[in-house]
């Protein structure tokens, strides 16, 4: 019995390399059809008692400004284009802090937050975390890092039923991603670490501020 759960469990581990790999191969080319993350957020609407929100329109990169690439660079990870997918200095420096808090959080990459809203869940244990490291080192590896942006400004989350830079742009500024100003670009980069609280249409005295500093991050790029 004990060798039988031991060979179902082993067929299962190499199923699961076998279909991660040959999906991240696939989505190196193909767009990103919907995330866990949209599909949970359906579910809470769902449960609420709400009609689901979904704004999401897929972009190839030639249709994202690129002041919108710099901008997310300047505010969620400078060393993107130098790193493998993880930061260690911002890792060390997460962990330190975390160690005051005991909580599992801080340090994440553009490549590290692309993997977790394509491939995996919202959440803080190791597991997940485990499974983030995974899938950033997959696509670190079989995608380029035009790739990974690409994927990571059309997925992320942007406001509440807000997916990826072509929705926000239209519902934020009733323009195309192509049109983003820096101005534009560095007030949607700087709700980022959290869209559901932050809003680009009324931004807070926090916001306003957080947006001129990224403008003067880009400035430097």
């Amino acid at each position: 019995m004990t060798r039988k759960i031991f060979r179902i469990f082993k067929r299962a581990i190499y199923l699961f390399f076998v279909l991660s790999i040959l999906t991240v191969i696939l989505f190196r080319f193909a767009p990103i059809p919907i995330t866990p993350l949209m599909l949970i957020r359906s579910g809470e609407f769902l449960l609420e008692g709400k009609s689901p929100i979904l704004r999401y329109k897929w972009r190839s990169s030639d249709k994202i400004s690129n002041n919108l690439k710099r901008a997310v660079v300047a505010a969620e990870d400078q060393k993107f284009y130098d790193h493998y997918g993880f930061d260690l200095e911002a890792i060390k420096k997460a962990a330190k802090n975390n160690e005051k808090g005991r909580k599992i959080k801080g340090g994440s990459t553009i490549s590290q937050q692309c993997a977790k809203n394509v491939f995996l869940w919202q959440g803080r244990n190791w597991i997940r975390k485990g499974l983030e490291v995974y899938f950033t080192a997959l696509i670190e590896l079989f995608w380029s890092k035009e790739r990974i942006m690409t994927v990571y400004l059309n997925v992320i989350e942007m406001g509440i039923g807000v997916y990826g830079a072509e929705a926000a742009s239209e519902y934020y500024f009733n323009k195309s991603a192509t049109s983003l100003t820096k101005s534009d670009a560095a007030l949607m980069a700087a709700i980022l670490p959290n869209p559901r609280k932050w809003d680009v249409k009324n931004p807070s005295g926090y916001i306003q501020r957080r947006q001129r500093w990224i403008l003067r991050q880009m400035n430097y790029q």
